[in-house]
């Protein structure tokens, strides 16, 4: 039980937490992500991924000593309420809800691009009300089948990289370290490449299912954080050696594009699987996560308050689950996968913000405040270096969201003063 309802059931190991993370993190990073920030970076893609890497470890940290301290679901929606105050938990659950809730139809999307291009939107749908039907049905569930799909997506990405790396097409001349793109666009690559890192959040928001997790999840962070950059770096390099930053930005599948330069074409249907098994790992621990901060919301009654219900068999946020869902398969018949990449990335580096300012507050000592300090500003710098229409759309929702909040604070205070 919590102070607001029934709890949820403490059931995920270190092993499952980082199986989920990883399944959200993969999944993004390679196939949705890469290309867009290989066009912005140009030969600076290595230097985004670098400086990406660097700002998501420091909000990792801050994000792993939090959870250790409040071990519940809402990540850094109870952070930043419980560190800063009521506003600032809000408006980081605000922004994850929002900017993830873009993240899964992008995710969704991805699916139909690859499995039936010319019915994306169609298949996108369905891959939504599937996976909602599989996180309905208890989260050890939903661990085991992340478990499979890592599996599966780490064998194409290492049959891939091997194939690159091989190949006769692959030049070390190609992996230029330059900024072709400037620093503008290696910083606005770093921006984008952030969306792909930021699956280890939903380790942080399943803090209520999670066994000892002031032990558990301070372990299983870093850890996701670390295998997904090991990851990202070795496909960068392998995709880079035969493509080039040139062609790697103006495709659309580029690992499929790498392998077939590479001269192994039969190769191509087994990479467009992996990247629909990816892009399904993703969207399965996205909607995991946005549930879990909308339970949390719902419980603080900053969304509808039967979206705080817990299922009594599955124990199960059902509703905020089915809701999400919902939410999720309307944008995925709607939407733009770049576009809601750059808008999702904003929504989240807000969140982070909030999630670095939390953790400031935990030591007065200087050497304690480093790493959240470096997160905090790393943050800001991203979020304002995406693309132009990214940030007004993703400072516009925010904006939407604070007024709702002022307008709930002054219905409720003229109600406290009426009963007076």
């Amino acid at each position: 039980m919590t102070a607001s309802g029934p709890g949820l059931r403490r059931t995920l190991g270190v092993g499952d937490a980082v199986v989920i993370g990883l399944g959200s993190m993969v999944g993004a990073g390679i196939f949705a992500a890469l290309a867009p920030a290989a066009h912005a970076a140009g030969s600076g893609l290595l230097l985004g991924l670098t400086v990406a890497a660097v700002v998501a470890y420091c909000n990792a940290m801050s994000s792993a000593r939090l959870a250790a301290l409040y071990p519940a679901s809402g990540g850094t929606y109870v952070y930043g309420r419980e560190r800063l105050g009521e506003f600032w938990g809000y408006l980081a659950g605000w922004s994850f809800v929002v900017g993830k809730t873009a993240s899964c139809a992008a995710m969704a999307l991805t699916v139909g691009t690859y499995v039936w291009p010319e019915q994306a939107h169609a298949v996108a749908v369905a891959a939504v009300v599937a996976l909602t039907a599989v996180n309905y049905g208890g989260v050890q569930k939903s661990a085991r089948l992340t478990r499979v799909i890592v599996a599966l997506v780490l064998s194409v990405l290492a049959g891939v990289v091997v194939v690159c790396l091989a190949s006769g097409e692959a030049d070390a001349g190609r992996l230029d370290i330059g900024a072709s793109g400037g620093a503008d666009g290696v910083l606005q690559a770093a921006g984008l490449l952030f969306f792909a890192f930021a699956g280890y959040a939903r380790i942080a928001t399943l803090g209520e299912e999670v066994r000892d997790p002031a032990r558990t999840i301070p372990r299983a962070i870093p850890l996701a954080l670390g295998i997904a950059l090991v990851v990202y770096l070795c496909v960068a390099v392998a995709v880079l050696s035969v493509l080039g930053s040139s062609g790697l930005g103006a495709t659309t599948a580029p690992l499929a594009e790498a392998v077939r330069a590479a001269g192994v074409p039969w190769l191509v249907p087994v990479v467009r699987v992996g990247a629909a098994v990816a892009a399904l790992g993703s969207l399965l621990a996205l909607i995991l996560g946005v549930s879990r901060t909308t339970l949390a919301m719902a419980r603080d009654r900053h969304l509808p308050r039967a979206l705080a219900s817990v299922h009594p068999r599955f124990q199960v946020p059902h509703r905020a689950e089915l809701a999400v869902g919902a939410v999720v398969a309307v944008l995925a018949a709607t939407v733009d996968v770049r576009g809601a990449i750059g808008f999702s990335s904003f929504g989240v580096l807000a969140y982070y913000a909030v999630a670095n300012a939390s953790a400031w507050t935990l030591s007065s000592a200087w050497s304690a405040r480093v790493v959240p300090a470096v997160g905090l500003a790393g943050c800001a710098v991203l979020a304002f270096s995406l693309p132009v229409v990214s940030v007004v759309v993703g400072a516009g929702v925010l904006v939407a969201g604070i007024v709702a909040y002022a307008v709930r604070r002054s219905k409720q205070a003229g109600a406290g003063a009426g009963e007076r």
